[in-house]
């Protein structure tokens, strides 16, 4: 096989395992995203945030994939802890999201309590930070909603170092989960002449995940009258001024605006 019919068939059978996966979570996770989709329309029925975070170096993009984003609810507060960004560097971002109690110390600086909703998502469901997040949560009597998968968690050995002290997955923690199925590795494609695994898939899960949760949460909030405000792209026409006219009503509210 040449190197031009190599690349096609490296792209199409990438493609395939995407629209795979994403054909997985369509069929099996409707029921769920619409039981997540109501608690966040009544949340933004009553003005309230919804605040995502996503502890983990790529975990972190899933919770900016619909924070300001175009066509994405204002409503939606990100929380952007520093620890485990991978701009502040990779191996401390994952020696950060493997730390027993840093979780607790970002859910409590953020301030959350009863009558806020959360959604925790990672690719894998199990570091220290997230279930510490969790956990903390849940004491607070925060309202949760996981977005992980389901089958890396599981398949993990309760002694991996990436895990918590309690060895606990986010989906038996939360009172919402929605199962991103995303495989053991993440990368699912083998490359001739390469030892490991390349082309990870659960960036793909998660925004196809969460866009979908925040399409129906407004399909929700137009049956009952609601008309919530969205982010237009300021690169758009008129995008500046269709998202000004709301600025004011979350710039104190939303840290990260």
């Amino acid at each position: 096989m040449n190197t031009n019919d190599l690349d096609e068939k490296l792209s199409e059978d990438y493609l395939g395992h995407i629209t795979e996966l994403l054909g997985r979570i369509r069929l099996e996770e409707a029921e769920n995203i619409s039981i997540a989709a109501n608690v966040l329309a009544m949340q933004v029925a009553k003005d309230g945030l919804v605040h995502i975070y996503g502890p983990g170096g790529h975990s972190n993009l899933a919770s900016q994939e619909v924070f300001f984003r175009a066509g994405g609810l204002m409503h939606v507060s990100a929380i952007l802890d520093e620890g485990t960004l991978l701009s502040n560097g990779a191996l401390r971002s994952m020696a950060m999201e493997r730390t027993p109690g840093y979780g607790r110390i970002v859910i409590e600086d953020a301030g959350i309590g009863p009558g806020d909703v959360l959604i925790l998502v990672n690719a894998y469901g199990i570091n220290s930070a997230l279930i510490d997040a969790a956990l903390t949560a849940r004491e607070r009597s925060v309202t949760t909603i996981g977005v992980s998968s389901r089958q890396h968690a599981e398949g993990t050995s309760s002694d991996h170092p990436a895990r918590h002290p309690q060895r606990l997955n986010l989906h038996d923690l939360v009172d919402h989960h929605i199962d991103t199925k995303v495989p053991i590795g993440d990368a699912v494609m083998t490359v001739p002449g390469a030892k490991e695994k390349t082309a990870a898939v659960s960036t793909f899960a998660n925004a196809f995940t969460l866009n979908w949760l925040m399409m129906s949460t407004i399909s929700k909030l137009s049956e009952i009258g609601i008309d919530p405000p969205l982010w237009r792209s300021g690169n758009a026409p008129g995008g500046d001024e269709a998202n000004q006219q709301f600025i004011s009503r979350f710039k104190g509210r939303v840290p990260k605006l």
